[in-house]
């Protein structure tokens, strides 16, 4: 998948769900995350073009669900190379990206 996803479940706290395909060794997922999220560490949602390759997307959970002790679920996403071409705003993502992982996040969230 050419994405970082990292999300928190129902019971769990926040962890890579997707760290990307890269083929180089020197990658390295949380970095990539920490450069494109640190700004914004504290915004709920937005979108932001890190790079022309590169897009720092966070969206409230699209199906509502919120996690054991009542807080939204949020998903941070690292778009890169064709995914980030084609999402500008976080309705790009939800309409885009969603699709691409909500049937996994349905099938961990609560695990």
């Amino acid at each position: 998948m050419s994405f970082i996803w990292l999300a928190r479940g129902y019971q769990w706290g926040f962890e890579f769900l997707e760290e990307g395909s890269q083929n180089d060794d020197s990658w390295n997922p949380l970095t990539v995350y920490e450069d494109a999220f640190e700004p914004f560490i504290q915004q709920d949602e937005f979108c932001r073009r890190v790079s022309p390759e590169r897009v720092a997307l966070r969206m409230k959970d699209p199906e509502g669900r919120k996690d054991q002790a009542g807080r939204f679920i949020y998903h941070d996403f690292v778009l890169l190379a064709d995914l980030a071409e084609k999402v500008d705003s976080v309705e790009d993502g939800v309409e885009i990206i969603w699709p691409l992982v909500a049937d996994r996040y349905a099938e961990v969230w609560d695990g």
